[in-house]
């Protein structure tokens, strides 16, 4: 007889599945199966996967390993590439030490910098990711999905057809049309489930080394909720905000937990655990499958592109689908990046979309959540 489990018990499962999964990428090790560590959602797993190897995302959001991080790295730089490097450097992260490669990008001068230290204690493939999203940078980055292919072939002795190619990107495109259904639940008004819950998921979600059977479970979980939304069971209508900006997770859960015990609701995330690593799919039509993979994430949104229309459009479409009250963007100290661009946002949603627009920039500490939790109840006062 299956037990049915209750929604707060379902949430804190996937909270706790990074946790779990420390044991089971061990697991996996002993089992012969390779493992490849990423930090960035431009990293096309299904290259991975098609070479048979458990993909998973590394240690990157706490200033645990910091200290021993700045004993090579300058103290003015990003905490998140501070964290992932003083998680490597000190032999901290489970996931980092079975990993048989990490595969980096070029998103940013400290994280290519970062890559490179770390390649002399680890295998370390770095692809070239372009600063642009045109047709003369999608042949750069075809190249570079194709050079990582050639190297993970070489790598673990295996052969990467186009067969086992599609067939890996059935199974995460099947994957990302099940979370978009989860987060789409959050259209409706009031929401059925707080932010921080549908957080859980899609970032717990991504620790979960069978990707095939996360449809499934998402899937049971969206008709749970569906359900119980039927019957009543909903929050509290609350003013709707959009999170955008840096990476969330770990110690920046903060800023959703301020947002949502200060009287607003997270509706939906633009960042890179939410929309901006789901919404689009690689086409599985497409007669060459690299072409697609590469389109498709060299498509995503991220403030190291210029120009980034792709990030804009995503965040207008969100504001209108999600019926947002105000925009909440986090960015972290030292990220150039997504500081820099911070002024078009606000010009964005303020001028363009006429909506309250509050920038909160932070980093991975405990120092400031009284700070934030003073501005922000302030800027959802103001809603």
């Amino acid at each position: 007889m299956e037990i049915i489990k209750e929604l707060p018990e379902v949430f804190e499962e996937f909270a706790e599945q990074r946790k779990n999964s420390f044991l089971a990428v061990k697991e996996l090790k002993e089992k012969g199966i390779p493992v490849v560590g990423a930090y960035c959602t431009y990293f096309p797993q299904e290259i991975a996967m098609a070479a048979g190897a458990a993909t998973v995302g590394l240690c990157s959001t706490s200033d645990e390993t910091i200290p021993e991080a700045e004993k090579d790295l300058p103290k003015n730089l990003c905490p998140l590439i501070k964290s992932s490097y003083g998680f490597a450097k000190a032999d901290k992260c489970p996931f980092f030490y079975f990993s048989d490669v990490v595969v980096g990008e070029t998103t940013c001068d400290g994280k290519k910098k970062m890559y490179e230290y770390m390649s002399e204690f680890k295998d370390v493939f770095v692809m070239e990711l372009p600063n642009t999203q045109g047709e003369e940078a999608l042949k750069l980055w075809k190249s570079e999905v194709i050079r990582l292919k050639e190297y993970l072939e070489e790598k673990f002795q295996v052969e990467i057809s186009d067969a086992k190619i599609r067939e890996a990107v059935k199974v995460q495109n099947n994957t990302r049309r099940s979370l978009k259904a989860l987060y789409a639940l959050m259209k409706h008004d009031p929401v059925p489930i707080k932010g921080y819950d549908l957080f859980k998921v899609l970032y717990g979600s991504g620790f979960k080394f069978d990707r095939r059977a996360i449809p499934k479970e998402v899937g049971a979980l969206v008709e749970k909720i569906e359900k119980e939304y039927a019957e009543g069971k909903m929050e509290e209508k609350k003013p709707r905000i959009i999170l955008t900006g840096c990476p969330v997770g770990g110690a920046t859960e903060k800023v959703i937990r301020a947002i949502e015990e200060n009287g607003g609701i997270v509706v939906s995330y633009e960042s890179c655990v939410g929309a901006k690593s789901m919404d689009q799919l690689v086409d599985e039509e497409s007669a060459d499958i690299y072409d697609a993979i590469a389109r498709r994430y060299l498509q995503i949104g991220c403030s190291v592109m210029t120009p980034v229309a792709n990030r804009f459009a995503l965040l207008g479409r969100l504001i209108e689908e999600y019926q947002a009250d105000g925009i909440v963007e986090m960015t972290l100290q030292a990220c150039h990046t997504y500081n820099l661009e911070s002024r078009a946002v606000r010009r964005f949603v303020t001028e363009e979309k006429g909506l309250p627009y509050i920038a909160v920039e932070t980093d991975y500490s405990a120092q400031d959540i009284g700070q934030l939790n003073t501005r922000i109840a302030a800027f959802l006062e103001m809603l």
